[in-house]
């Protein structure tokens, strides 16, 4: 019996080996002739390295050829994570490469595990662990020969070539131009999609987002063969990387920089201004629970200038703005920090172009498309030439007097003057009413242009043709579409608890009212009033503003001049500056006459006479201003602010030149500057009279080195001379 059972296990056991043996080689097989590729390219792998070359980025130019974006060639020291894994390794290869690279331990420390918090703890590094970390920027050529060659003494470390973006005319246009940043968690994904390291910067901001994909170029490669250390023994192959493409803009520095200045030099004036708050027929504030007075706040604004004939923008500025090299200075997080503070308090912050992204009531500088609603649907009986006689007050006949005991019915001019009295115009045209902004006017097609029709859409639809509620389509990042309001706008609003507990979220005659004279619930941005009022000037023609001129061939060469390119010497790849008609309303003369009419008539005068003379709105401010060689035509807006306190008004304005052969539009919005003829007005104005050559202007000059000393986001910038900005204002709220 144990024979036989041992005969059993020695047959099994034959027959187990006989299933491994041809196991066995059925794998053998299997790696010999089927894996073989596969196998080959592992091993070649092994005994290959290939280093990521990255282009150099694309430049951009303003119109002229100026260089607001350059580059310079960065070679930077890398170690493999691998090869730090181990701490007491990585603290004797740190130990070696400190005299080399000029670095301390404890920072190279911080780059691989990152500063110490406050429990005592490194935070984490901040590099992705997908790529090699980045030891030391800016080194030299020879630094990095001598870590190559020494490779068994410093394994792991490598080196990339890289480009620092730099900014030769900072901070003007940084809004505009924008800045590279690290690649955020978020976008991941994406970029690695795409192809790119991690580690890589990429546009975060302006234009330099926007076109990202064309600013970049493409990357080469060089492969090495090495030997079992890691040491490069051979070139095997070599890519050479392909430039990003040139990129030429519309905006004009000559006009950016003054536009810049202007800005906040009016800002910063306006500072020094009190507003007061009306007094009743007993000369007490209406509102006694606030100051009698306080000064102007002035914290904001923005200013655009654009080719009406094509849409291209000339200058765009946004205040408070910042120097656009502090991305890449080298300065720590926490100084960072506090040059650009995390902060909800929207008259602080920095990175945002208020020009595009603001959302603003525009007071009277809406009056003229709330005309053209008026004047193209047949609402004013005998169309310009009805009259309509303003007393000053105007009382709402589509409620009745039960319910007017509850709601508003009752809607005044502004006081006159500064007096204790609402202005009363007598009989007024739509031209009259636009010259000298009377508000009854609008309230009364306000209302009627809703009661009368249903409450129907009909103004909302009418103004919307100019580009108001939605976005223009200017090719920057994150611009605001704005707000038309209307019985869904005003629903969502509610639900999301922006408006006040108890407003009724119906859209009501009163919601209209208000729209007519540009408050309300009315939300719009610099540039899409820019495109309105050039729609206004060019007959009809919904442009969309352009940023962009052209994409350019890779390498430009620069010219004599010192931050000029020579645009002569440079193919254009893709032509970005062609005009785009959105849409052409084709005003008809009847239709755009007194309106533009009653626009002129607030720069020129004269006003109207119902027993007194009531000025225009501008005629004092622009009395000295150069008409007879560049005429223009606009209107003066302010927005009520919080509470309605003068202090908290906003400052609106916009005009257009009737030179056909200078086809120029600006708006200016400053918030909580005062009154829209004695804030944003002067400003514009000024914009003129440089396009004029009545104004002067400072040279625009390369900037001085970043002064990384500094606490600021921006120097402080002011105009060469405030003449411009001078002139008599029109007293009133408007």
């Amino acid at each position: 019996m144990a024979s036989e059972r041992r005969s059993s296990r020695l047959a099994a056991l034959g027959v187990a080996a006989s299933v491994i043996f041809v196991a066995l080689g059925l794998r053998m097989w299997f790696l010999q002739v089927v894996d073989s590729g596969a196998l080959e390219l592992k091993v070649q792998s092994n005994k290959t390295r290939t280093v990521k070359l990255l282009p150099e980025r694309g430049r951009i130019f303003d119109r002229e050829g100026r260089i607001l974006a350059d580059n310079e060639r960065i070679v930077t020291v890398t170690v493999a994570w691998e090869a730090m894994r181990n701490d007491d390794e990585r603290a004797e290869l740190f130990s070696r490469l400190a005299p080399v690279v000029d670095m301390t331990v404890d920072d190279m420390e911080t780059r691989y595990a990152g500063p110490i918090g406050s429990t005592g703890e490194r935070t984490g590094s901040k590099y992705s662990p997908l790529l090699p970390m980045p030891l030391k920027e800016g080194v030299s050529e020879d630094t990095v020969a001598y870590l190559l060659e020494r490779s068994e003494d410093f394994p792991g470390v490598d080196a990339t070539i890289q480009w620092k973006r730099e900014y030769p005319y900072a901070p003007l246009a940084a809004h505009v131009v924008g800045y590279l940043g690290a690649i955020t968690k978020g976008d991941a994904a994406q970029y690695k999609d795409l192809g790119y390291d991690l580690n890589e910067r990429v546009g975060q901001f302006g234009v330099e987002k926007i076109f990202e994909p064309y600013l970049r170029g493409t990357p080469g490669y060089v492969r090495y063969e090495v030997d079992s250390r890691g040491a490069i023994l051979r070139v095997i192959e070599r890519v050479e990387p392909t430039p990003g493409n040139d990129l030429q803009l519309a905006i004009d520095l000559d006009y950016q920089q003054f536009a810049e200045q202007a800005l906040e030099t009016q800002l910063r004036l306006n500072r020094f201004i009190t507003a007061c708050q009306a007094k009743d027929e007993k000369r007490q504030p209406v509102k006694p629970q606030f100051p009698d007075c306080s000064n102007l706040k002035a914290p904001a604004g923005s200013v655009v200038m654009m080719d009406y004939s094509t849409g291209e923008v000339l200058a765009l500025a946004s205040y408070p703005t910042f120097d656009n090299r502090w991305f890449n200075s080298g300065i720590s997080g926490d100084k960072f920090a506090q040059i650009f503070p995390n902060t909800k308090d929207p008259d602080q912050s920095l990175l945002v172009n208020r020009a595009i992204s603001g959302q603003y009531n525009l007071g009277s500088s809406f009056k003229p498309f709330v005309a053209y609603a008026a004047l193209d649907t047949g609402q004013l009986p005998g169309g310009a030439s009805y009259r309509y006689n303003d007393q000053g007050s105007y009382t709402l006949v589509s409620i009745d007097r039960e319910t007017c005991q509850i709601v508003k019915c009752i809607y005044r001019n502004a006081l006159c003057g500064g007096g204790n009295y609402a202005c009363r115009y007598g009989p007024v045209t739509v031209e009259d009413a636009l010259a000298v902004s009377t508000d009854t006017f609008f309230y009364k097609i306000g209302e009627e242009i809703f009661s009368e029709r249903g409450g129907q859409p009909i103004l909302q639809e009418e103004v919307r043709k100019f580009g108001f509620g939605s976005k223009t389509g200017i090719d920057l990042p994150y611009e605001s579409a704005g707000r038309v309001p209307d019985k869904e706008s005003k629903r969502q609003l509610v639900e999301d608890g922006v408006l006040m507990e108890g407003e009724s979220p119906n859209y009501l005659v009163g919601d209209n009212v208000q729209l007519a004279v540009g408050q309300g619930l009315l939300a719009a941005s610099p540039i899409q009033v820019a495109q309105a009022y050039g729609t206004l000037a060019n007959g009809g023609d919904v442009n969309r503003p352009l940023i962009a001129l052209a994409l350019l061939t890779p390498g430009t060469p620069n010219s004599e001049l010192v931050g000029v390119a020579d645009l002569s010497q440079s193919d254009v790849v893709l032509n970005l500056g062609m005009k785009n008609t959105i849409r052409s309303l084709n005003i008809p003369p009847d239709v755009r006459d007194p309106i533009v009419n009653g626009l002129k008539r607030v720069i020129t005068g004269p006003g109207v006479d119902n027993g007194s003379y009531h000025a225009t709105t501008g005629e004092r401010l622009f009395k000295s201003y150069p008409y007879d060689e560049l005429p223009i035509a606009g209107k003066t807006g302010t927005a009520q602010g919080a509470a309605s306190l003068p202090w908290n008004d906003s400052s609106a304005f916009a005009a257009f030149s009737l030179d056909p052969t200078r086809p120029i539009v600006v708006s200016a919005y400053l918030e909580k500057a005062g009154y829209g003829a004695k804030a944003a007005a002067p400003v514009v104005k000024c914009m003129f009279m440089a396009l004029d050559g009545a104004a002067l202007m400072d040279p625009v000059v390369p900037s001085n080195p970043l002064n990384t000393d500094s606490l600021v986001a921006a120097p402080e910038r002011r105009l060469p001379s405030t003449r411009c900005l001078g002139g008599a204002a029109y007293g009133g709220r408007d």
